[in-house]
């Protein structure tokens, strides 16, 4: 006899109809060069922890589900206090732990934290550390979760596709989105909300020239040359993390500072759907686009 009050899922893999024909491929570096990709972002998913949060990022160029985008999903645990063997902290110890799924990317990931998702905490602690007020929570410990639900990578690419890991700046500037909304869920009283943003040195094929483009999709160009993440504090203008990868042509520092603005650029847009979120939440009835 069959259960009446479970839903039993299909046993297979299913992909849902598509019943228009799939959109044109566009170019974001060429139609709208300060334009990020559309970012879904929502607070409040997990009732047992104390703040929580998921962003989403949408594929422009997507025609089927098989297409991937970037996914993640934050929890914050405390404040709370620490154990009374820990010694006399005069300011909270924030404590940030980033991991991917098994299933987030081609190469089946570990159960057991690796040297890149070691890097992406360090550099989120140091992100999210200039934005909390500190000295509000002495001798107390806040836990920052972030899971990698679906990484952003092309799975569709062949096997033997060169992968130089470009994937985990636009990783690193979602978690820093995602952690920001869901510690403003949590109540931690914070200076401002801090957003990632990055932007690519990149070329479209062999022969065109390189040039900078926002949040890009490694999947999209040729080739990534260099490439900037920057955590930002929009209303008191300040930086709080900053990882450069690759390199210029010719070492160009005025192509270095173009780059950070155009990052900053990035973060402003990310902060505003951060605050579109949080004002969703107080009021429910408002959409967040």
């Amino acid at each position: 006899m069959a259960d009446r009050r479970r839903i039993n899922g299909p046993v297979g893999a299913t992909l849902p109809p598509v019943y228009d024909s799939p959109p044109p491929s566009r170019n974001r570096a060429e139609n709208a060069e300060d334009a990020i990709r559309k970012i879904f972002l929502k607070t409040g998913v997990t009732p047992s922890a104390s703040g929580s949060a998921y962003l989403e990022l949408e594929n422009p160029n997507a025609t089927s589900p098989s297409n991937t985008s970037l996914k993640l999903t934050c929890t914050v645990h405390g404040p709370r206090a620490l154990p009374r063997s820990a010694p006399f902290s005069p300011h909270i110890i924030l404590t940030t732990h980033v991991k991917y799924a098994p299933f987030a990317t081609k190469q089946r990931r570990g159960y057991l934290r690796d040297s890149s998702e070691r890097d992406l905490g360090v550099h989120l602690e140091t992100a999210l550390r200039g934005a909390i007020i500190a000295d509000r929570w002495p001798k107390s410990g806040v836990d920052i979760i972030v899971t990698v639900i679906e990484g952003d990578q092309d799975r569709n690419a062949p096997e033997n596709q060169r992968d130089d890991g470009w994937d985990t700046m636009n990783v690193l500037s979602g978690c820093i989105t995602v952690a920001s909304a869901a510690i403003a869920d949590a109540g931690i009283d914070c200076v401002d909300t801090v957003a990632g943003g990055v932007a690519a040195l990149v070329a479209k094929d062999a022969t065109s020239p390189p040039s900078i483009v926002l949040d890009p999709a490694v999947a999209d160009y040729y080739k990534i040359y260099a490439a900037c993440c920057i955590a930002y504090l929009p209303t008191r203008d300040e930086v709080t993390n900053i990882w450069f990868k690759g390199q210029l042509p010719g070492a160009d520092v005025m192509l270095y500072n173009n780059m950070v603005e155009r990052s900053l650029i990035a973060c402003r847009n990310a902060n505003r759907v951060v605050v579109m979120a949080l004002k969703n939440t107080i009021n429910p009835e408002q959409e967040v686009s």
